[in-house]
């Protein structure tokens, strides 16, 4: 099924610590992560410094970046724009640092009582305005559907890709975050297949929301990785695990394996266990 290697994941739901991040990915046999934050400190904070001591870790570990998980579009769309533009410049150098053009990114809260389509022609003027940038410094903005923002649902962000989809605007697909939006997972791939570029993994069920490992929730990432592999689909699989409240989870803390794992190191492990029972099945 899809190739092993281009599993990658966000190592800061490991640990807070970036060696002990690495440590479990290298016993997993996994190659990338997605880098969001090391000590608790966001990646779009990291000063010049940090950037090179972390990248040179990394470096000597063996281990790349496979994109930023970044919080660029993750504020109200009233917020003022112009100090998050000069984030993003800021994120955009810290991707070439760690040797990736891949950013993931959102596209603005939209208040609960409040209409989004209202705020369409201002999400994409913004998003514009990233991308615009991105392009000029060649980076690549992964937009991921997030619960809460104007491309939560398929459909608007389908029209967020019909709007400015390119080699430097593409889509993130999260099963979970669609299941959470109570979209069905099938119908929101079909629809936006053609702007995928990148897999989160993790499930969720639709009564409660609560997520879950792959596979085991009404994502249908089993059929849609399917469907990907035959389209010859070569981008990451990305574990993003949010286990925490997981009732099995809770279970699997008394086996012999939660002896030698943190709580937060057995919830990576069992998200990477339930992705590669899918993708060797």
């Amino acid at each position: 099924m899809l190739r092993e290697s281009r599993i990658t994941g966000f190592a800061d739901e490991i640990s807070d610590s970036l060696k002990e991040q690495v440590g479990l990915l290298k016993q997993l046999g996994m190659e990338y992560l997605e880098l969001r934050s090391v000590e608790g400190k966001n990646v779009a904070d990291f000063t010049i410094e940090e950037i090179k001591e972390v990248k040179k870790y990394l470096d000597s570990e063996g281990i790349k970046v496979s994109a930023i998980g970044s919080p660029i579009g993750k504020i109200s769309i009233k917020a003022p724009f112009k100090e998050h533009l000069e984030s993003f410049k800021r994120v955009v150098e810290t991707a070439h640092l760690f040797e990736t053009s891949n950013i993931r990114m959102f596209s603005f809260y939209i208040q609960k009582e409040e209409r989004p389509e209202d705020y369409k022609n201002a999400v994409i003027d913004r998003l514009g305005e990233l991308k615009s940038y991105g392009k000029n410094h060649k980076a690549v903005l992964l937009h991921e559907n997030e619960k809460g923002i104007y491309g939560d649902t398929a459909e608007r962000c389908k029209e967020l890709f019909l709007a400015l989809y390119d080699e430097n605007f593409k889509g993130v697909f999260d099963f979970a975050n669609f299941v959470q939006c109570n979209e069905d997972t099938l119908k929101a791939y079909r629809l936006l297949k053609p702007y995928i570029s990148y897999i989160h993994i993790k499930d969720a069920v639709l009564e409660t929301g609560e997520v879950r490992p792959a596979g085991m929730g009404d994502g249908n990432i089993r059929d849609i990785l399917t469907d990907l592999d035959t389209g010859g689909y070569s981008g990451f699989l990305s574990l993003e695990p949010h286990l925490a409240d997981f009732t099995m989870l809770k279970q699997l803390e008394e086996s012999a394996l939660s002896h030698s794992m943190t709580n937060r190191e057995l919830a990576f492990h069992t998200a990477h266990e339930a992705l590669m029972k899918i993708l060797n099945s």
